[in-house]
C-alpha cells in the first residue's frame, strides 16, 4: 500500500492527519545496517528504540480500548460487522481504538473508530505473510519485536475486547488474564465477544481447569462473554468512570472562619 495523502512516516511511526509538536525519534534499524548492528548489544538498543518510539507516540493517547480478533474475517462476516459497530460506539463515547493494524477484525475496528470520529490506532508487526497497516489507521506504529508491541497493547488500554480469532488472539487473551490474575496489571475488563465461539472454551475452563483446582473460582470473573454491543460498551465506560473517580484527588474543604475572626 502506497503512502496516502497527508501521510507522514518517521522512524516506524505512520501519521495520517494526526498532528504532533515534537518530531518522532528514529529507530535504529536501517535497510543497509552493517553486520555488527545484529549483535546482541546493538539489538538491545534497537529494542529500546522501539519502546521509546511507542511510548512517545502513545503518551497522549487518552482512554483507549484494544481490539483483538482474526485477521482472516471479511464482510459479510457478522463478527466483522460487530467489531466495526462496537468500535464506532466506543469512539462516540470518547475512547480511542487500538488494533494490530492489519486486515480482518483489526480493519473492521479501525474503520469503526473512524466512523465514530475517534482516534484509530494500529500497532503493526513485521510478518512475511501479512500486509501492512490497513487504510483506516490514523496513527500507526510498526514493530519488529512482538513483546514490545504487546506491551503497548496493554499499557494504553482501559479494556480488551477479544473477537473470535486464532493463535495470536488466544495468546493476547490468556496473557491479559494472566497479568490480571497475578496482579501485574490493574483488573480491567476482558470482554470476549461472540458467545457461540467462546462458549466451548469458557465451559472447558470451568469444567477442567477450575474443577481440577488449577485456577480459583473468582478467576472466572476475569472474563465477560457477551453478544451485545451496548453491553460491552457500557462495561468499558463504567469501568473507566469508576477508575477516574477512584484516582481523582479528594478536594479538601476550606476551614470555615469563625464568627470571631
Amino acid at each position: 500500500m502506497g503512502e496516502q495523502s497527508g501521510e507522514r512516516r518517521t522512524g516506524g511511526i505512520v501519521r495520517r492527519g494526526v498532528e504532533r509538536q515534537i518530531e518522532d525519534r528514529k529507530l535504529l534499524e536501517r535497510p543497509e545496517a552493517p553486520e555488527f548492528l545484529e549483535s546482541d548489544p546493538w539489538r538491545v538498543l534497537r529494542i529500546q528504540a522501539e519502546f521509546v518510539a511507542g511510548f512517545d507516540a502513545l503518551a497522549t493517547l487518552g482512554p483507549a480500548v484494544t481490539f483483538f480478533g482474526s485477521a482472516r474475517v471479511r464482510p459479510p462476516d457478522p463478527m466483522y460487522d460487530a467489531a466495526r459497530a462496537l468500535a464506532a460506539e466506543l469512539a462516540r463515547r470518547g475512547f480511542a481504538v487500538i488494533t494490530g493494524g492489519g486486515p480482518g477484525t483489526m480493519e473492521a475496528a479501525n474503520m469503526g473508530a473512524r466512523e465514530g470520529r475517534g482516534l484509530s490506532v494500529g500497532l503493526n508487526i513485521e510478518l512475511p505473510f501479512e500486509q501492512g497497516l490497513n487504510e483506516y489507521v490514523n496513527l500507526g506504529i510498526e514493530f519488529h519485536y512482538f513483546f514490545v508491541r504487546k506491551t503497548m497493547f496493554v499499557k494504553y488500554a482501559e479494556a480488551f475486547v477479544i473477537f473470535p480469532g486464532g493463535f495470536g488472539t488466544m495468546d493476547e487473551l490468556f496473557e491479559a488474564l494472566t497479568l490480571i490474575q497475578t496482579g501485574k496489571i490493574v483488573h480491567f475488563p476482558v470482554i470476549m465477544f461472540g458467545s457461540d465461539y467462546w462458549a466451548g472454551l469458557h465451559q472447558w475452563i470451568r469444567d477442567r481447569v477450575l474443577a481440577e483446582g488449577k485456577i480459583s473460582p473468582e478467576d472466572l470473573d476475569l472474563m465477560v462473554v457477551t453478544d451485545d454491543i451496548q453491553h460491552a460498551a457500557d462495561i468499558v465506560q463504567q469501568y473507566y468512570q469508576r477508575k477516574v473517580l477512584e484516582t481523582k484527588p479528594i478536594e479538601r474543604a476550606e476551614p470555615k472562619k469563625s464568627d470571631a475572626q
